[in-house]
C-alpha cells in the first residue's frame, strides 16, 4: 500500500476541524485572524509566481458578498473558502480548445498581474500539500452545494448549514451531506506490459489508465473486473488496492488498484475507448522522456501517472 502523502491532494495538509464546524462561537471568535481562499467559477485564485493560494483576511473587498464554507484549521488560523461565481469581469477570458488541459486564466482588478483564477488541473502539481488539499475540499463543496440546492425528500429549497458542510431542509427537516463519487482507476498489468486507453476526448496521442465509476452493490475488487471487461473484454484477477486520491471534478474519490489479466486480446467499447493497447516498460520509460513514441503519458499529478510511474520504479 502506498502512502497518500505521496499523490497530489493526499496527505495530511491541515485540520478539518469538524467539532468547530457547528460552534458559532468560537468561529467568531476566530474570524478577526482568518484567512480565505478564493474561488471563481471552480477555480482558485492563484499567485503563479509563488504557485500559491492566494489568501486575504475576512474582511477583504473582493469577498465582501460572497458565499463561505470554513475549511479547517491551518498554523492556528481559521481558514475559508469564499465563492465569487457572481463576479462578472469586464472581460471574460477565453478557455482553452481542451478542457482538460485549460491554460487560461481570469485576472481580478483587487489583484496583482501575476494573481489570476486558474484551471485547478492546470496548476495542481505547483501548489503544495496543503494549499492543493484546500483548493480541492473547496471547489468539491461548492461544486455540491451549486448541485443540490434543493431537497432530494420534498423537492423545497435547501439551505447550507454547518459552515458549509450540510444542507438543511427548512420544510421537511431532512439533512443533506456532501456526496463523494467512488472511482475505480487500474493498473492492468499482463508481464512486462500494462493495459492503456484512451477517451475520444482526449489530446491526439494521450493515454491512461482505464477507470470507471462503481456501481451500487459492488465491491472494489467487483467495480475493477466489471471496468476492465466492459471496456476491453479482458478478465482480470488478483486485485490489490495501492493508494486513493480525492479527485475534486467535480467529487471523485479515484481508488487506485492493480491486477493482472488473464487474456491479452483487447476488443474495446467504442462508446467508452477510442483506443487501448498493451505498452510496455521501455515505450513508457521513453514516452516520460519526452521522446516521440505515439503515447503522451497520463496528465502530471493525477493517480493514473502516480500508478504508472511507480510501476516502473517497481515501487508499488
Amino acid at each position: 500500500m502506498a502512502p497518500t502523502n505521496d499523490i497530489t491532494f493526499g496527505g495530511l495538509g491541515f485540520n478539518r476541524a469538524d467539532h468547530l464546524r457547528g460552534d458559532k462561537d468560537a468561529l467568531l471568535a476566530g474570524r478577526e485572524v482568518a484567512q480565505s481562499c478564493i474561488l471563481w467559477r471552480g477555480r482558485p485564485l492563484v499567485d503563479i509566481q509563488s504557485g500559491t493560494l492566494v489568501m486575504v483576511a475576512m474582511d477583504h473587498p473582493a469577498i465582501a458578498s460572497a458565499t463561505e464554507i470554513f475549511l479547517g484549521v491551518s498554523e492556528a488560523h481559521h481558514i475559508y473558502a469564499a465563492d465569487i461565481s457572481s463576479w462578472e469581469p469586464a472581460e471574460i477570458q477565453t478557455p482553452s480548445d481542451t478542457p482538460l488541459f485549460d491554460e487560461s486564466h481570469q485576472p481580478h482588478p483587487d489583484f496583482s498581474e501575476h494573481q489570476a483564477f486558474y484551471d485547478l488541473r492546470n496548476i495542481m502539481v505547483q501548489l503544495s500539500v496543503r494549499d492543493a488539499q484546500l483548493a480541492a475540499t473547496a471547489k468539491a463543496l461548492f461544486a455540491w452545494h451549486r448541485s443540490h440546492r434543493f431537497c432530494a425528500a420534498c423537492g423545497n429549497p435547501s439551505e447550507m448549514a454547518k459552515s458549509g458542510w450540510q444542507r438543511d431542509c427548512p420544510t421537511c427537516g431532512t439533512p443533506h451531506f456532501p456526496r463523494t463519487d467512488p472511482v475505480v482507476i487500474m493498473l492492468v498489468e499482463r508481464g512486462n506490459e500494462i493495459l492503456l486507453g484512451r477517451a475520444p476526448n482526449w489530446p491526439e496521442g494521450m493515454y491512461s489508465c482505464l477507470a470507471g465509476f462503481m456501481e451500487p452493490g459492488e465491491t472494489i475488487e467487483m467495480a475493477v473486473a466489471r471496468e476492465v471487461m466492459e471496456e476491453t473484454n479482458i478478465a482480470v484477477q488478483n486485485v490489490r488496492y495501492v493508494t486513493s486520491q480525492p479527485w475534486a471534478f467535480p467529487s471523485n474519490l479515484m481508488i487506485g488498484c492493480r491486477c493482472d489479466a488473464l487474456a491479452g486480446e483487447i476488443n474495446i467499447d467504442p462508446i467508452e475507448l477510442q483506443d487501448a493497447q498493451w505498452v510496455s516498460k521501455e515505450t513508457l520509460v521513453k514516452a516520460f522522456a519526452g521522446k516521440d513514441v505515439g503515447i503522451l503519458p497520463a496528465r502530471a499529478g493525477s493517480i493514473a501517472s502516480y500508478l504508472i510511474e511507480n510501476w516502473l520504479k517497481d515501487t508499488i
